[in-house]
């Protein structure tokens, strides 16, 4: 293991360190000449700037408003798909084709297609009646965030699907068969049956994709930048947009920030498997 652990500590946590300590210093790329020690002032500077804010809300919108319809509309296609019909492969192949695809990549998709001149969003809404004229969608502060939310929903449903419908091919079918022979039906199935039976899988899947999107600059970074106006920055776009600056003290502070957040939510997800593995062994015993 030597070889594997002397290759992770000189490309991970060596440059983690030395990341780490320019939050603690004023490293800036206009002025190198400078680079003394100055404390916590980089941290002040984040809680202080007048975008912070507004970072924050987005970022606190981000999650839920992904993870809410991600969860909801990927265990409605996961259980859609565990029935038995024609096709059902070719169906499983294009609901999971998106997750193959780069964030970036699906953030250009959306900005063609959200574009208020000739995006085809507006273009099916005009012509449903829905609309009676072209939407700014991404250059309005009011319509920016919807769209890049619309955007994560399409991009992460799949991921949500892959995972339940994994475990609710575990879960057997005699419980099934046992539930319509005392009467029970669809929704007192899925409540006392199906969610109980994957309630881990379902936690572990929401705490990981909350890791996830919470550090998942890319989808926005492709449809706006973060703009208008910082309307749809979070944290982790915010922090490149600072570095793009120059000011990698303030970056830092902000990395570290995040880091410090992420390993909250690392713990939770730990207890989860954890927990899972001593259920499956206490299912075997």
């Amino acid at each position: 293991m030597a070889p594997a652990a002397v290759f992770v500590a000189v490309f991970t946590y060596y440059p983690m360190v030395a990341g780490s300590q320019m939050a603690f210093r004023n490293w800036n790329l206009t002025d190198l000449t400078d680079t003394s020690w100055v404390g916590w002032k980089n941290f002040r500077d984040v809680f202080t700037d007048p975008a912070w804010s507004t970072v924050l809300d987005n970022t606190l919108l981000w999650v839920v408003g992904s993870i809410v319809p991600q969860l909801v509309i990927g265990f409605a296609i996961a259980l859609w798909l565990r029935r038995r019909f024609r096709l059902r492969g070719l169906y499983q192949a294009l609901i999971f084709f998106p997750w193959a695809i780069s964030g970036f990549l699906i953030g250009i998709l959306f900005r063609w297609m959200f574009n208020s001149e000739f995006g085809v969003v507006n273009d099916l809404l005009q012509k449903a009646g829905i609309i009676d004229e072209p939407i700014a969608w991404l250059a309005d502060p009011q319509t920016a965030m919807t769209a890049v939310l619309i955007a994560n929903v399409w991009y992460g449903v799949t991921f949500f699907a892959i995972m339940i419908l994994a475990a609710l091919q575990s879960i057997p079918d005699e419980l099934y068969e046992a539930a319509a022979l005392d009467g029970a039906g669809k929704a007192r199935t899925l409540f006392q049956i199906t969610i109980p039976y994957i309630r881990t899988t379902l936690a572990l899947t929401v705490l990981l994709r909350v890791i996830w999107i919470f550090n998942f600059p890319d989808l926005i970074f492709g449809m706006t930048g973060g703009g208008p106006n910082n309307e749809t920055h979070i944290v982790t776009t915010w922090m490149i947009k600072i570095t793009q600056q120059g000011d990698y003290g303030k970056a830092s502070a902000l990395g570290l920030l995040v880091v410090a957040i992420l390993l909250v939510f690392a713990v939770f997800f730990l207890l989860a498997t954890r927990e899972r593995q001593t259920g499956k062994r206490g299912t075997r015993a």
